[in-house]
């Protein structure tokens, strides 16, 4: 049975208006309220940013035939137990009859480039070792698959995220594929190579610029770390889970 993509293209160019759009709807709003020292923080308080790629992320699992899993939303139900600390809230959950079908992280970098690489960085490697050695050690069941795990990030393509970066390092060489590379390259890399280390099913960068608020504009930066290969695999991952689990009722929102 083919995979069902569910028209991702044309659903990730709404996903992509909506986040800026939603952007800059609580900017304004928090301008009208008088708060206008807080900077990029200001875009991101109603918390509505990703709202449009979590409505494809569900069209994907309806359309693959998932349509008694739980789709964790709600705060109260996003953690899953860690190994080296005792919980960690993920952005988004699927669980099915018990399982754990797939976990997944919805973040997005928006200017403070240099300042926010490196915390993203660690937090995505972070989440990653912390879940997998959980997994191993059984906190999802002695026999439970392997989960889908995806980190799916918005950049915005500017001027200041294109530009070479140059680091120091005095004592030892940077490694090659880092010099000169602009912070969008960098997040690139990152997402590479957090899925040729299996930290991730698929890790995912769009580049979109301000303007996509009208057009819903993004690139992908390699076929490895594209939408279209997020939106495939995982549209995989859920038809397996599918033709795994006998029908059962409805599904639910949390």
């Amino acid at each position: 049975m083919p995979l069902d993509l569910a028209d991702y293209e044309n659903k990730a160019r709404e996903a992509v208006k909506a986040f800026w759009g939603n952007r800059a709807a609580a900017a304004a709003k928090q301008k009208e309220l008088g708060r206008e020292d807080q900077g990029e923080r200001a875009s991101v308080t109603g918390g509505k940013n990703m709202d449009g790629f979590i409505a494809l992320i569900q069209d994907v699992i309806r359309a693959n035939g998932l349509t008694d899993a739980h789709m964790m939303m709600g705060r109260r139900v996003l953690t899953l137990p860690g190994f080296f600390r005792p919980t960690k809230l993920w952005d988004l959950l699927i669980v099915n009859d018990g399982r754990l079908v797939a976990a997944l992280e919805l973040k997005s970098q928006v200017g403070s480039f240099g300042k926010n690489f490196n915390n993203r960085t660690e937090e995505a490697i972070g989440t990653a070792v912390d879940l997998w050695t959980a997994y191993r050690e059984g906190a999802f069941g002695p026999e439970a698959p392997r989960p889908f795990v995806a980190w799916l990030m918005p950049v915005e393509d500017a001027p200041e995220s294109r530009s070479p970066v140059n680091d120091t390092s005095p004592h030892f060489p940077v490694f090659p594929d880092f010099r000169g590379a602009s912070y969008i390259e960098r997040y690139n890399i990152l997402c590479r190579k957090l899925v040729q280390e299996r930290l991730y099913t698929t890790a995912t960068i769009m580049a979109s610029p301000r303007t996509a608020a009208e057009t819903g504009d993004y690139v992908d930066l390699s076929e490895l770390t594209g939408l279209k290969t997020f939106v495939t695999s995982f549209a995989g991952h859920i038809a397996a889970e599918a033709a795994r689990a006998p029908p059962g009722a409805p599904d639910r929102l949390l």
